[in-house]
């Protein structure tokens, strides 16, 4: 395959994004993955998905986008894009990562 197209998935505060893009590798910042080269759906296309309209508007002037590593869900080599899309979460089907309980200030609450 000449050039290939990558379908990315990856969570983004309570949503989850997929999009096409054509070079994605491990960038120098520890811990993140560098996304370039976007591709979107055919603009001949006559009904209008309002998901992949989202997704446009939201990497309409990015040139690269930088995403942590614990966020990626999926990497998928494929022949051709398809239609990129966001998506809510609903319910508690998506477990969230684990984040460190707040430390308690010395002097407050005793016990």
């Amino acid at each position: 395959m000449a050039n290939p197209i990558y379908k990315v998935i990856f969570h983004n505060q309570n949503q989850v994004f997929e999009l096409y893009a054509r070079a994605i590798y491990q960038s120098e910042m520890y811990g993140f993955i560098e996304v370039e080269e976007f591709v979107f759906g055919e603009k001949a296309q006559l009904v209008v998905d309002p998901s992949e309209e989202k997704l446009k508007n939201e990497f309409a002037s990015v040139k690269r986008s930088y995403i942590p590593m614990h966020a990626i869900v999926r990497i998928d080599e494929v022949e051709k894009e398809g239609a990129g899309k966001i998506v809510d979460i609903k319910g508690d089907k998506v477990a969230k990562f684990p984040f460190p309980a707040p430390m308690r200030q010395p002097g407050g609450d005793s016990e």
